[in-house]
């Protein structure tokens, strides 16, 4: 079992060098511990994912530049998460509206080569598989 995910839920990235919280809108109208539930669509960047601090992965544009500027001496730049796909992979048996639901075991990519994963869910009262 994992635990539902919710609003407020902290999240790391393996190439970010600050923690950041899950924001989850309350249009779908469904709480969690007095929260609103997150989905494994919940992945849009600023609206739902704060950046990371600054960014250390050279597949990112800026740091790369910022990287060649000062001679290959590796220099971290703001992040700014690009997640093109949901999270992954959602709860098997547990939806909302239709949605899988966002366990704690779920990841989500970066296009920047990070790894996001959910550090502490929010609530650990809820169950779901």
């Amino acid at each position: 079992m994992s635990n539902q995910v919710c609003s407020g839920a902290q999240l790391r990235c393996s190439f970010g060098q600050s923690p950041s919280n899950l924001t989850v809108l309350p249009i779908k109208l469904v709480n969690a511990c007095k929260k609103p539930a997150a989905v494994i669509t919940d992945n849009i960047p600023m609206a739902n994912i704060a950046p990371f601090g600054m960014c250390t992965s050279l597949a990112n544009p800026s740091v790369a530049s910022a990287t060649a500027a000062a001679l290959g001496v590796l220099t971290p730049m703001p992040c700014i998460p690009v997640t093109p796909a949901p999270w992954s992979p959602g709860a098997s048996k547990f939806n909302i509206r239709g949605i899988p639901a966002l366990t704690q075991q779920c990841r989500l990519n970066c296009a920047f080569a990070g790894v996001i994963q959910i550090v502490q869910p929010s609530q650990t009262k809820v169950n779901v598989k």
